[in-house]
């Protein structure tokens, strides 16, 4: 029945087109007509919208260590499995495979919030085998999307490393963040925090395809003036670089130095397990025509592959066509004097005793 198949058609609001199947699932399905006008309702975008649900899971543990060489960070806390945003190219959607759930769809609109994660970041914390060490809120999924407004699991924790004075970074792309100022910005006083903002485009019409449900760029730009006019250390994101689809990285290094930006980082598009078949239904939905070279693009960049997971290479690709991505950011960051200074966060003031509620004596 394959000519009945149903064409992929973008859901308003959402990254993914469909529901694809995870790495681990026993049967595969597929939409066709089945005569009863489903043909016309999908053409006319009448079908059933997905909604977001939110699922609780009890937390075993809060902080989670890193061993992998390319990042630059030992440590991370994850308050939520999934993301709202529902950015198309989010290298995070297989781990919902490892939930039963799908990397497409469900990545987007089943949402698991961690119960308890403050409490546990607490007692990891006080525990006298740890030592302090860079941790990053979210490294895997936005702490700041929209569910945050309500559960405030993020704001937890971040009470609790400003009680143990304990430094973090964070990256987002949601205003979100400007919320708990109130508790970011005495920690940057005190050099113990570092906020980056992911701006991945400046063109409002593309932003709202690759990340249907994140602030706009130029909302994203307000973010990061009001960090830094609040003393805030914060720093630009422009990841991931898709060849000839997000093409203006140079200006948005620009806009985001002017917002008060002082440092930048990329990353290339990396298209690991279901990821592949998440984006390339994006382009055959939104950018049919130029679908095929930017994939012919991405596997230059991959020594012939959709994806290489080699730690040298995974984040920066190889090749002709990576090396020119290379030379255009540090060229821009340059002009526009980003990265001049590393900033290195106070690992010293970390007391873990004030999170108890003791007191200190220095």
């Amino acid at each position: 029945m394959a000519e009945f198949t149903l064409p992929l058609t973008a859901l308003k609001g959402r990254g993914a087109a469909a529901r694809v199947a995870h790495r681990f699932e026993q049967e595969a399905r597929a939409a066709f007509d089945d005569g009863w006008l489903t043909w016309d309702e999908t053409l006319q975008g009448e079908a059933t919208k997905p909604q977001t649900e939110v699922r609780w899971e009890d937390a075993r543990s809060a902080i989670m260590a890193n061993d992998s060489p390319d990042i630059a960070f030992d440590y991370s806390i994850n308050p939520y499995r999934g993301c709202e945003h529902g950015c198309s190219y989010c290298y995070a959607r297989p781990t919902h495979s490892y939930l039963g759930l799908s990397p497409g769809l469900d990545f987007e609109t089943v949402i698991i919030a961690k119960r308890g994660l403050a409490a546990l970041l607490r007692k990891e914390l006080m525990r006298p085998a740890y030592r302090p060490s860079m941790i990053v809120i979210g490294s895997v999924t936005d702490c700041y999307q929209p569910v945050e407004r309500e559960l405030k699991i993020t704001r937890s924790l971040i009470e609790v490393l400003q009680q143990a004075r304990h430094p973090f970074s964070l990256v987002t792309k949601s205003s979100g963040v400007e919320r708990d100022l109130d508790l970011i910005a005495p920690m940057a006083a005190d050099h113990l925090v570092a906020i980056y903002v992911t701006i991945t485009t400046l063109d409002g019409e593309l932003a709202r395809q690759l990340e249907p449900r994140a602030a706009s760029p130029q909302r994203r730009l307000r973010t990061i003036r009001t960090l830094a006019e609040a003393g805030v250390p914060v720093g630009v994101s422009v990841a991931p670089q898709i060849p000839f689809i997000n093409d203006d990285m140079e200006q948005v290094l620009e806009a985001a130095a002017a917002a008060g930006a002082k440092s930048a980082f990329y990353t290339v598009l990396r298209l690991p397990w279901e990821l592949n078949e998440v984006f390339q239904q994006w382009l055959a939905v939104h950018y049919p025509q130029r679908a095929a070279r930017v994939m012919a693009r991405v596997r230059e960049m991959r020594g012939g592959q959709d994806y290489d997971s080699n730690f040298a290479t995974r984040m920066t690709g190889s090749g002709l066509w990576s090396e020119l991505i290379h030379q255009r950011f540090h060229k821009a960051c340059a002009r526009h004097s980003l990265n001049r200074e590393r900033l290195a966060l106070d690992l010293s003031q970390f007391r873990p005793g004030l999170a108890a509620g003791q007191g200190c004596l220095f």
